[in-house]
C-alpha cells in the first residue's frame, strides 16, 4: 500500500509526532494487518506492473489534471510520474520506506516528490491543500473497516472544488484481500455525504486480470452531481 508534507524531511516520515497537528481519536481502528514494508523488502509486490494504470493514461489523454495532486498508496510511483509528465505537481504518499526509495530511484518526470507517511495521520496543514487526488491501489488495499476514515481523509485534504479521480477494484479474483473488492452501492454510500459524483465509466484498458473488474469515477468536492455517462 502506498501513502506525502512539504514540511517533512526525507529522514522524518510524515505522521511522526513532530509533524502531526492531531491524529484520529481511535488508533486501534487504524491497524492494518499487512506489513507493506516487509512485502517490498521481500519483492512480494504483484501490484507493481512496471507502468502507470491504463485507465489513468487514457484519462490524461483527454482530460488535464493540473495543480497540486496527491497519490495515496503511490508505491513505485508509476502513476505519480505519469501525472507529473502532464504538468501536475504531484506528491506520492506511501507507508513503506522501501516503496518511497524505489520511487525516488527513477529519473524525475516533472514536478513530483515522494514522502513516507500515513493517510490517516496527516497534519491539519494539509487540509484544503490538493486540487486533485488520484486513487488506484489504496482503497482496495486497506482493511474495509477503514474505508470511512479514508473518505474523511480525502474530503479533508481536497480544496473546495477539488477533484477525486478513482479507479475502484470491484471484484478481485482473490478469495480474500487485499485487494478487497467493493460495490457501486458501498462506494456511493461512503462518498456521497462529502463529494458529488460527476462521471462514471468502465475503462477501456486495465492491467491483465483486471479487465472488466474496475470502474472509474470522478468526484468533486462541493460540486453538483451530474448524471453518470
Amino acid at each position: 500500500m502506498n501513502a506525502n508534507t512539504n514540511s517533512a524531511s526525507p529522514s522524518e516520515p510524515l505522521g511522526s509526532d513532530s509533524n502531526l497537528d492531531s491524529k484520529l481519536s481511535n488508533p486501534v481502528e487504524l491497524i492494518d494487518p499487512v506489513d507493506w514494508e516487509a512485502r517490498y523488502q521481500a519483492g512480494d509486490t504483484p501490484w507493481n506492473e512496471g507502468y502507470a494504470a491504463p485507465a489513468l493514461t487514457e484519462f490524461l489523454s483527454r482530460h488535464p489534471i493540473l495543480g497540486e495532486v496527491l497519490v495515496p498508496g503511490s508505491g513505485p510511483g508509476h502513476d505519480v510520474r505519469a501525472l507529473a509528465t502532464h504538468g501536475a505537481r504531484v506528491t506520492g504518499l506511501d507507508l513503506s520506506s522501501s516503496a518511497i526509495a524505489l520511487a525516488r530511484s527513477y529519473p524525475p518526470a516533472g514536478s513530483e516528490h515522494y514522502e513516507q507517511g500515513n493517510l490517516f495521520e496527516l497534519p491539519r496543514t494539509w487540509n484544503d491543500r490538493f486540487d486533485w487526488v488520484f486513487e488506484h491501489t489504496c482503497f482496495c488495499a486497506i482493511p474495509p473497516a477503514l474505508r470511512a476514515e479514508y473518505v474523511k481523509a480525502i474530503g479533508a485534504i481536497l480544496k473546495p472544488g477539488g477533484h477525486f479521480f478513482a479507479i475502484f477494484y470491484l471484484n478481485p479474483s482473490a478469495l480474500s484481500g487485499p485487494p478487497h473488492g467493493s460495490t457501486r452501492e458501498e462506494i456511493a454510500s461512503l462518498f456521497d455525504p462529502c463529494l458529488g459524483l460527476m462521471e462514471e465509466w468502465v475503462p477501456s484498458g486495465a492491467f491483465e486480470g483486471r479487465e472488466g473488474r474496475e470502474i472509474c469515477q470522478l468526484w468533486r468536492k462541493g460540486g453538483l452531481v451530474k448524471s453518470p455517462r
